[in-house]
């Protein structure tokens, strides 16, 4: 794997091949990344495993016309080939208008943000084996735990270059170090399992491992003897654990390219009031050590701070450049890169703030609800905001956990679920989108 420096300077040499055979514009991006995990299951080493990529992409623009092409070959002659090949697979593409690099008077300028992404400890794998069976080890303590799926410890370490032929060439690296554990608790066909993982680029950021143990073992323990529930219109409350998800779904519909497709239902929203004036949901991709933070987005732009919700009001769309051409407006600097294809859109380190009121006062008051701990299936129509998704988790009875329930489902439609949205202050941020538990009151509880 290159360097950062040495990367930017091979997407330096790609861009000048590709100008030498014809291309009137283009951007090359270099991803890397090595990792190395070891995994254990009732007290034995079962894997250990180490893998490294890495991959150079090209796109080029003749006119309106454009083409993407990639190699794991960073050599001086499979470059040349490369940018041949692009070249004349653009010469051959249809033109779209809509189509080209950022404006080149937006690019990044001045020196990169120092956001504290690379770990300098790169630990042996004797060290994760230790982290991997203290996880274990924690998690079968718990009383109840009958088995286990195992425990993992990992580290990792990425690069990402970008540069482009009007003018940006950056680079970064970063660091992860990740912690599991994926226990059973019960016997025969009462059996249940859960887990507990965290992710952060410095090892010192991760919640000790014999504390991930426990979260699991508790979690699995906890979901023993589940019971039905009946169909109802029922205050929902979700776990921090997945109500992140909730706001993936307004990432996907504030879009530009969804919106330049006409196919969100946020659509006519822009500038209005969709959820309750108590929350506001921030997106900062210049977080120290966050798992999504990045100096520059995925064409050359700057990234900042930016506020999504602002006192429950939608503040605009998150726009790469060509969904901003076709929409009339800039680019706002959440261009994504894969290894190969033009940019898409991506939010980084997403943040529902807190409420005022505390997990157990939020549900003191209902009398008959649902905590929602785990989604399962994808039935969400981006289109019309329709939600319906199967849950398991618990009762709330007389404002307090009465005990696990599951195979269920969990339905109403985004918008009328934003604006009854309300928030809890338990945020604990280690997630790349991080929400408090999250309170919905009416929606339809599908069972018996």
């Amino acid at each position: 794997m290159l360097s950062a420096d040495e990367a930017q300077e091979r997407c330096q040499a790609l861009i000048a091949r590709a100008r030498a055979a014809g291309a009137d514009a283009g951007d090359a991006v270099y991803l890397a990344n090595s990792s190395e995990s070891v995994q254990v299951r009732l007290g034995q080493l079962e894997d250990v495993e180490r893998s490294e990529g890495e991959h150079i992409g090209l796109r080029v623009f003749t006119g309106n016309s454009s083409a993407s092409i990639g190699s794991s070959d960073l050599s001086d002659e499979a470059l040349d080939e490369l940018a041949q090949r692009a070249v004349a697979m653009a010469r051959l593409a249809p033109a779209d208008k809509y189509a080209g690099l950022a404006p080149e008077d937006r690019l990044f300028k001045g020196p990169m943000p120092q956001l504290d992404l690379v770990d300098a400890h790169e630990p042996t794998p004797e060290e994760l084996r230790e982290a991997a069976l203290a996880a274990e080890d924690a998690a079968r303590a718990v009383a109840g735990v009958t088995n286990s799926e195992g425990a993992g410890a990992g580290s990792g370490r990425g690069v990402v270059a970008l540069a482009t032929s009007h003018g940006f060439s950056g680079s970064y690296a970063a660091t992860n170090h990740s912690v599991s554990a994926s226990v059973v608790a019960g016997e025969g066909s009462g059996m249940q399992r859960d887990y507990c993982w965290r992710t952060a680029r410095h090892a010192t950021d991760l919640l000790a491992a014999a504390e991930i143990g426990r979260r699991a073992g508790d979690r699995a323990v906890a979901r023993l003897h589940p019971g039905r529930v009946k169909s109802a219109k029922l205050p929902v409350v979700f776990d921090p654990r997945v109500g992140g998800s909730l706001v993936g779904h307004l990432l996907g519909a504030i879009s530009g390219s969804a919106i330049a497709r006409r196919s969100s239902f946020l659509l006519e929203k822009r500038g209005e009031r969709i959820f309750d004036p108590a929350i506001t949901i921030t997106d900062d991709p210049l977080r120290h050590r966050g798992l999504r933070s990045r100096p520059f987005d995925g064409e050359g732009l700057p990234t900042a701070p930016r506020t999504i919700i602002e006192k429950g009001v939608l503040t605009g769309w998150l726009m790469d450049s060509a969904s901003a051409r076709q929409l009339g407006e800039q680019p706002t600097g959440h261009a994504a890169r894969g290894a190969s294809g033009a940019p898409g859109v991506s939010a980084s380190n997403v943040v529902l703030e807190a409420g005022a009121v505390s997990r157990e006062d939020m549900i003191a008051d209902i009398a008959d609800g649902i905590l929602v701990t785990e989604l399962i299936g994808q039935g969400v129509n981006g289109v019309t905001g329709d939600y319906s998704r199967g849950a398991s988790g618990f009762r709330i009875v007389n404002g307090e956990i009465a005990g696990p329930v599951a195979e269920f489902t969990v339905a109403g439609n985004l918008i009328d679920m934003f604006a009854a949205m309300t928030a809890a202050n338990d945020l604990d941020i280690h997630r790349g989108i991080d929400v408090p538990t999250l309170r919905i009151d009416g929606m339809s509880v599908a069972g018996d």
